[in-house]
């Protein structure tokens, strides 16, 4: 199934809805105010879903400030907060999955002892909660073997990964083709965007140089997968769902 990124406005997003029958990914709880008033930002989203007519839910969940492979004890505490109260909003909303990125920066960290801190993390996170499924996202991942690495040592059924094909574009030097053929028997979620490699522009698909449909072939439509479009102007989505829909590789 396809989702939209609630980037964009909420009629315009009523819009896509009525029109395509997509599903909707909430960023309204990665924003720290609304985790600050939860019960208010619960009912808030719960209006704004049944204003757009649509009850397929996923989240975004916190990444401003907050870091799953925090040294620090009280960054880490306060990302386990933040991330079971994102959870709590997901329970209360019905929410099929949760995206949070991987929280890897090159430039911070080493890629030695990464996947087995962050993985510590997760495993704890992930412990007695069974009800929505948890996927880690590349951001500024350089490449696609510590997120597996980070996946198979959580091994829960639970958690899964999402590939955002933009981003995986343009901050890595692998390939985006590389990351879907080897992460996507472990990939349930997909972020679509596009760019031209030199920043993350999340414009629609073919108005950058990603080989979009090489990346989507290797991700076609498989039990329990989905996919996001995450761009933030209304023609952008637009040029993402025409080329999804004129292809066959997502099976819409």
């Amino acid at each position: 199934m396809i989702y939209i990124s609630h980037l964009i406005p909420d009629e315009k997003m009523k819009f896509f809805v009525e029109k395509y029958g997509v599903g909707v990914e909430s960023i309204d709880f990665s924003i720290s105010d609304n985790l600050d008033q939860l019960s208010r930002s619960i009912e808030y989203c719960r209006e704004k879903i049944k204003y757009m007519g649509r009850d397929q839910l996923i989240l975004h969940g916190p990444f401003l400030d907050v870091n799953p492979c925090a040294y620090d004890s009280l960054v880490r505490e306060a990302t386990m907060t933040r991330f079971s109260q994102c959870y709590e909003a997901g329970l209360e909303l019905g929410a099929k999955k949760i995206v949070f990125h991987s929280g890897m920066n090159p430039y911070a960290y080493y890629k030695e002892g990464w996947a087995d801190h962050v993985s510590v993390f997760w495993q704890e996170f992930m412990e007695d909660r069974r009800e929505i499924e948890i996927v880690l996202e590349n951001v500024f991942d350089n490449d696609w073997e510590l997120l597996l690495d980070v996946y198979q040592r959580v091994n829960q059924p639970n958690f899964k990964l999402c590939l955002d094909i933009g981003h995986a574009h343009c901050y890595s030097t692998v390939d985006a083709r590389k990351w879907a053929e080897n992460l996507a028997p472990y990939v349930s979620h997909v972020h679509v965007h596009d760019n031209c490699g030199d920043r993350d522009s999340h414009i629609g698909l073919g108005k950058g140089n990603l080989p979009w449909k090489e990346v989507l072939k290797l991700l076609p439509q498989d039990q329990g997968r989905t996919w996001t479009i995450e761009c933030m102007k209304k023609e952008d989505v637009q040029a993402c769902l025409e080329s999804l829909y004129a292809s066959d590789f997502c099976g819409v």
